[in-house]
């Protein structure tokens, strides 16, 4: 609720005529930003006419002035441009990311569980022990009639979040403590998604589980020792957010329609099954069959290069210097599985994108190295990526249920 008394306080609003001057438009402009909810707007005290927000005025014209000074920046403001939300959620920065202000890298360095960052990013609060969160069963008899054999994980999230929304009966009330409560039954059932085509006996094996990175293992069928489980803990830790990817934005959009948090899980799966975003492990998995074995990495790499083509798996908008999250699971593959032989192809990979003067490894292939370290299905670290995204994308849907507007972009007529 509004503090109406800060408001009142004539250094921290401004009426229409000064709001519209301090902007440097007319007043139906300034109209049209309040109604797009760009700007705050209050009632006068004592009948007076109302009042706008000085802060939001200011952060407008910072940003109508960068508009205006990088035309370029600003037509492409959807496309890696100038931010599109403000957001108090992840900070991304050339030199790594914070979750909440906590830089990530201090996170893994302090063996921070998955249920500990989920819980940081939802709350703004970092619990000093481990949550446990309990699952609700899923149909999954019913549902493995549905989930053809080879579907892939991310394919098969989004039909367990379908039938977890249909079985909910109190889905409208998917506010406050609700939504929480709801956001912590969720995500194990969705690691539960990663068993192979919900076969039996690895959903059987889930159930001795106690956390996410446990139950991931389980469902995975991979190794079941400390330093795997680490693994896996690590991966879902640096895939949690990544302020507002393409499947975050999605589920922000629809969060601020109303809709419940099933609805918002199902819009971001379903972006992230675009092969430019969370099935761009797919591209890297299959980079890896064409090159075979570590001796034919340097070749096949130059062979793609001259033909033009990229080499999925390396390079970042966001980091000119390289994606900080893919050092510490690349050096993970590499404690975990040195011998293994895609993990040997990973390594060459790697080293020859390097010698060709190209970028730096970025998310996917340090995904798809713990992946072969630990001999995971094929589709197996999009899944995971999508697990881990999951925390992020509750994250945002709770943060855009605080804002009043309904996101909607406007599109720069260009046609006849």
């Amino acid at each position: 609720m509004v503090d109406q008394r800060r408001f009142d306080d004539q250094r921290s609003t401004l009426d229409a005529r000064a709001a519209a001057a301090l902007l440097g438009v007319d007043r139906r402009t300034l109209y049209a930003y309040v109604a797009r909810g760009l700007v705050r707007s209050f009632p006068g005290p004592h009948g007076r006419a109302r009042q706008y927000a000085r802060e939001d005025l200011e952060r407008l014209r910072t940003r109508t002035r960068a508009r205006a000074g990088h035309g370029p920046v600003a037509a492409g403001a959807l496309r890696f441009g100038e931010p599109v939300l403000d957001s108090a959620i992840t900070d991304v920065a050339p030199t790594g990311i914070r979750y909440r202000g906590v830089p990530v890298a201090e996170l893994v360095e302090a063996g921070v569980g998955f249920e500990q960052t989920a819980e940081l990013l939802w709350t703004n609060r970092l619990p000093a022990e481990r949550p446990r969160w309990s699952a609700a069963a899923a149909p999954w008899s019913r549902l493995r009639t549905l989930a053809p054999a080879g579907a892939s994980p991310i394919a098969v999230m989004q039909l367990v979040v379908a039938a977890l929304a249909l079985a909910d009966r109190d889905a409208g009330t998917d506010e406050g403590a609700g939504a929480l409560a709801r956001a912590r039954a969720v995500v194990p059932v969705l690691a539960c998604a990663l068993a192979p085509g919900l076969a039996e006996p690895r959903l059987r094996a889930v159930r001795g589980e106690d956390t996410v990175a446990g139950v991931c293992a389980a469902a995975l069928g991979c190794r079941a020792d400390a330093e795997a489980r680490r693994a896996l803990e690590l991966v879902l830790v640096l895939a949690a957010d990544h302020e507002l990817n393409a499947s975050t934005f999605a589920a922000r959009v629809a969060a601020s329609t109303g809709a419940d948090l099933h609805a918002c899980l199902g819009a971001a799966l379903a972006v992230m099954t675009g092969p430019r975003h969370g099935a761009a492990g797919l591209r890297v998995e299959a980079l890896l069959d064409d090159i075979g074995t570590p001796a034919r990495a340097a070749a096949v790499v130059r062979a793609r290069l001259r033909r033009g083509e990229e080499i999925p798996g390396f390079g970042h908008p966001l980091y000119r210097d390289g994606d900080p999250r893919a050092p510490p699971l690349l050096a993970t593959a590499r404690r975990l599985a040195p011998r293994r032989p895609r993990v040997r192809t990973i390594v060459a990979l790697v080293g020859a994108v390097a010698a060709a003067g190209r970028d730096a490894p970025n998310l996917d292939t340090g995904l798809a190295a713990i992946a072969a370290a630990l001999d995971l299905p094929r589709g197996a670290s999009s899944g995971l990526f999508a697990l881990g995204r999951t925390a992020g994308w509750i994250a945002h849907v709770l943060e855009q249920r605080t804002s009043p507007f309904v996101l909607r972009p406007r599109a720069r007529y260009v046609g006849p």
